[in-house]
This record gives C-alpha cells, sequence and structure tokens, in this order.
C-alpha cells in the first residue's frame, strides 16, 4: 500500500515513520533541507527516538519536494501541515491543508485524504461541503514534543473519525486504524471511531484540559511563593491523591509552545454563543502567570537579565510560542537589557534580542539567569537562577 504524508513536522515525520514499517511511504514536504535530511536518514527535528528509526530501521520511506510525485497512486494521503492560530481572525489558519486538497482535488485522485493537522470542531463536515469530496477522514494525534515517535509506537487511544452521511467511509476508517495499529509496539489499543465533530472536540478539549493543569499548578506556585510556602511539599502532599496523580504538575513560567496557546484559544473561540466561564479562564490564567514572573524578575532590579534556553523542554528544539518569550517581552518593555544564550540559534539577534553563544560569558555578564527549565550546567552559576523548576523535570 503506497502513503503519502504531507508535512514533516514532528506529526508528519513520526507517522510516515510508524507506516513506513509496513508500507510505501512518500513523504512531502516544501523545504528541502529537511527532505534531504530524511532522504539521508537524518532528523530534521530534535527526538532520539526519530533519529534512531530513520537512521538504523529498514523503513520504505523517501521524501520529495514534488507533491506530483508524492502522491501518485497513493491508496491514504496523510495531511499533517500546520495550522497555525490567526490572532486577527480569532481561528486556526487552515489554508495549508486547503492548498494540499486543492492540488489533490486538481490532480482528480480517487485516494482517501486523512486530516492529521488540528482543525477547529466543525470543520471537517463545512470542508467537504465545500470540495464536495467525501472520501476523507479525520484523524487527531496526541504527541509530545521530543517523544512524537514514541507515542506513535505506544499510542494512549487511536481516534479515526467518519461522517454518518457516508456510511461507506466506516470500511476506510477502520482499515486506516489497522495501518496505525499494525505499526505501533503497544498491543491492546483503545480504538474510537467517531463522527468528525466529536474527534476534533475530542482534541482540543484533551489539549486544553492539560493546559488547566498546568495553569492549575502554576497558580498554586503564585500563591505559595508569594505567602512564602513550600510549594513543593503542597503539590506532592495534592498530588498524592490517587484521582490527581503524581504527573504534569511541575510549575513553570506558563504554557506555551506549539499546540496549547493555539488549541485553547480556538477551543474557547469554539464556545462563541455557548455559556462558559473556565475555558476562558485557562488562556487569562496564562497571560496572569507571566505577568507575575515577569514582575517578580523585575523586582529583582537586575540590570541585565540572560535568558537560558527559549525552548519549551528539554529534548525539544522548538521554541514557537514558549513561554519563556512573554517573560522577555514584559522585561524588555520595562526598559531592562536581555541577553540569550540558545545554542541552536546562529547569528548576533533572534526577533531583537541579544544572543550569546558563550556560555560562561553569558553566566557572568547576567544579573539575573532566567530559566523554564533547570540543567546541571547551570549548577556552578545556580545563585544568579530564576526558575520555578522545583523538580527538575518536565
Amino acid at each position: 500500500m503506497k502513503i503519502t504524508v504531507c508535512g514533516i513536522g514532528y506529526v508528519g515525520l513520526s507517522n510516515a515513520i510508524l507506516l513506513a514499517q509496513n508500507n510505501q511511504v512518500v513523504a512531502f514536504d516544501i523545504i528541502k533541507e529537511k527532505v534531504d535530511l530524511v532522504n539521508n536518514k537524518k532528523s530534521p527535528i530534535v527526538d532520539r527516538e526519530i533519529h534512531d528509526y530513520l537512521e538504523n530501521k529498514n523503513l520504505n520511506l523517501s521524501c520529495t519536494t514534488s507533491f506530483e510525485e508524492a502522491v501518485s497512486n497513493s491508496d491514504y494521503i496523510v495531511i499533517a501541515t500546520p495550522t497555525n492560530y490567526d490572532t486577527e481572525k480569532d481561528f486556526f489558519d487552515t489554508s495549508s491543508i486547503e492548498n494540499v486538497i486543492e492540488k489533490l482535488l486538481a490532480l482528480k485522485t480517487n485516494a482517501t485524504i486523512v486530516i492529521k493537522s488540528t482543525i477547529p470542531v466543525g470543520y471537517t463536515e463545512r470542508l467537504i461541503e465545500k470540495i464536495n469530496y467525501n472520501n476523507v477522514l479525520f484523524s487527531p494525534e496526541f504527541l509530545r514534543e521530543g517523544h512524537a515517535l514514541y507515542d506513535n509506537l505506544y499510542p494512549s487511544r487511536i481516534v479515526v473519525s467518519y461522517s454518518s452521511n457516508f456510511p461507506e467511509m466506516k470500511d476506510k476508517a477502520i482499515e486506516f486504524a489497522k495501518l496505525l495499529e499494525q505499526g505501533a509496539i503497544k498491543q491492546d489499543i483503545e480504538i474510537i471511531y467517531t463522527n468528525y465533530t466529536e474527534a476534533e472536540a475530542i482534541k482540543l478539549f484533551a489539549n486544553t484540559y492539560l493546559a488547566l493543569r498546568v495553569a492549575y499548578f502554576n497558580e498554586l506556585d503564585t500563591y505559595a511563593e508569594i505567602r512564602g510556602l513550600n510549594t513543593q511539599q503542597i503539590i506532592k502532599g495534592v498530588c498524592l491523591d490517587p484521582r490527581i496523580g503524581d504527573f504534569y504538575n511541575n510549575p513553570s513560567f506558563g504554557y506555551g509552545g506549539y499546540c496549547l496557546p493555539k488549541d485553547t484559544k480556538q477551543l474557547k473561540a469554539n464556545y462563541k454563543d455557548v455559556p462558559e466561564n473556565l475555558i476562558s479562564a485557562i488562556v487569562e490564567s496564562n497571560r496572569t502567570r507571566k505577568d507575575y514572573i515577569a514582575n517578580t524578575i523585575l523586582q529583582k532590579n537586575p540590570k541585565k537579565v540572560g535568558i537560558y534556553r527559549l525552548t519549551m523542554k528539554a529534548g525539544s528544539d522548538n521554541f514557537r510560542q514558549s513561554a519563556i518569550q512573554g517573560i522577555m517581552n514584559r522585561i524588555r518593555a520595562k526598559g531592562v537589557e536581555i541577553e540569550v544564550y540558545e545554542p541552536t540559534l546562529q547569528g548576533e539577534y533572534f526577533e531583537g534580542f541579544k544572543l550569546e553563544n558563550d556560555f560562561d560569558s553569558f553566566c557572568k555578564e547576567s544579573d539575573c539567569i532566567v530559566c523554564n527549565r533547570f540543567t546541571l550546567e547551570l549548577e556552578k552559576y545556580k545563585d544568579k537562577v530564576y526558575t520555578r523548576d522545583l523538580f527538575y523535570r518536565d
């Protein structure tokens, strides 16, 4: 079976590797450098598992910048292109999905389209009505950055959706779910078949709950820090309750990264004309947390603030919408000099912030070193460090 995967970010590449264990997979991307890396069995993203599978496994996987070559004679075409949040429209920008589908329809394909990109609730039904092509599935992903392939090999669940208006698509949904299951290592995976809108809601509500949990423990930490209480002891005591659990509870500068900020805002937008308090509060709580962290740093009266790493978590190269950037912008607005240590970046500046690539010089020149996640590298300069990473883990 030939499967095309459009987009080789975390979602696309991890799915391509999973499926290429048992099928012919051709991945498509518009960035030639990423395509060349994959064809040379190297990963364009920081994920050790992906790197190892590309380098050591005998995968039937190739990558191309030619769209026609990628989709020719494909049985399934998986779309994993980015859907960034458009702040002006207050909605996901789904144009990348529509661009792929427009090209596919122009080629008069009969392939089954599988949307993996995150989309608004109700999007797939509107899309099918617009394009008059019902051979479409939506299958949300539930991946962590830095563990994208692992979460495909050991999935918490597989969700595949189709329209009840087109019951013939149920067989396609079952077949695609079996393809995902076949590539996984985990056995007895929970598989959910549902309608498009329910699957879209599952994705957004799942990520918003994760954001809620981050916001909750961050607000607990804010309270404890202001009142002079021991946050660690409080969190441990709270999380020993098995209904709560000792996980996803390490304080931070706020939830960030590619998914949670945009998904919470999209769900909030989907609540238009629906009574709610909690969803809006999650979004607002994240802003409040960043305000509090920035004000706490400014109260130290530093002349120069050093920002240690822009990435959201250890083992990830992604710093899109990382929470620490919100802190940086707030501090800069008060006229305080900022310098950034981010070894993955080249050049002298990032978004107008000065870069310093020499670690020791960076630490010595900074009055306060701000880091969202602490590493042993900082131990020597610990007296300068400000972090809310209390458990030294993500």
